[in-house]
């Protein structure tokens, strides 16, 4: 399955999430890229939309593939094996997560304008990206949804490898996907147009989103 863009992805993942419209449910984007596919979600299953913060920590000479991620509430995680497969000094590791660690509270300062990270008490987290490869960023999103109460954690997203479902088998309650090929080589693939998403579009969403929520 190809998708056209962000939005086409997220409204060919909201047919898979129909069965949350009846649910306490809050639909969490990870930005920046899941925050257009969120809200396609959010506005077909007439639900809330907010951002869940989290930071991939790219490997310094590749930054597209993860040797962890960090986010909120001072998640951390870290792929030792990958690290060490591919001897990257701590030193290294150490001044990319310095950076990505500006970088959310810069995003949270943006994207929050003041507001506090949304209560899940007693609710489903819907965690929404534009698509999962190692998984590193959506696994670190799980346990954060979990510290702000969330009853219940959904993961989603338009594609994944076949193999991701495992990774959360322990984070998450349940794992929602719309395409799982074969072949799996990176998210961008699987889009005709997979441009990055600007902050100001983030914001723009998100504002939206407030106006049918209030």
């Amino acid at each position: 399955m190809r998708f056209v863009n962000r939005s086409h992805a997220g409204r060919q993942l909201a047919n898979l999430l129909v069965h949350l419209r009846t649910e306490p449910a809050v639909v969490l984007g990870l930005p920046r890229g899941g925050v257009p596919v969120g809200f396609e979600v959010a506005r077909e299953l007439s639900l809330p939309l907010e951002v869940l913060l989290v930071r991939k920590l790219g490997v310094p000479f590749q930054p597209e593939l993860a040797m962890g991620a960090i986010g909120e509430g001072g998640v951390r995680i870290v792929d030792e094996g990958r690290i060490r497969r591919l001897g990257i000094p701590a030193r290294q590791l150490e001044r990319v997560e310095r950076r990505e660690r500006k970088e959310l509270v810069r995003q949270a300062d943006t994207f929050r304008q003041g507001r506090p990270p949304v209560n899940l008490d007693g609710r489903t987290a819907v965690i929404v990206d534009d698509g999962i490869a190692t998984g590193s960023t959506a696994l670190a999103a799980c346990p954060i949804a979990r510290r702000l109460g969330a009853d219940r954690i959904v993961m989603a997203a338009p594609v994944a490898p076949r193999e991701a479902a495992a990774i959360f088998e322990d984070a998450a309650d349940d794992f929602v996907v719309a395409s799982t090929p074969q072949r799996f080589a990176a998210i961008g693939f699987f889009y005709d147009d997979f441009g990055p998403t600007p902050d100001s579009e983030v914001i723009d969403l998100l504002e939206r989103a407030r106006g049918w929520d209030s």
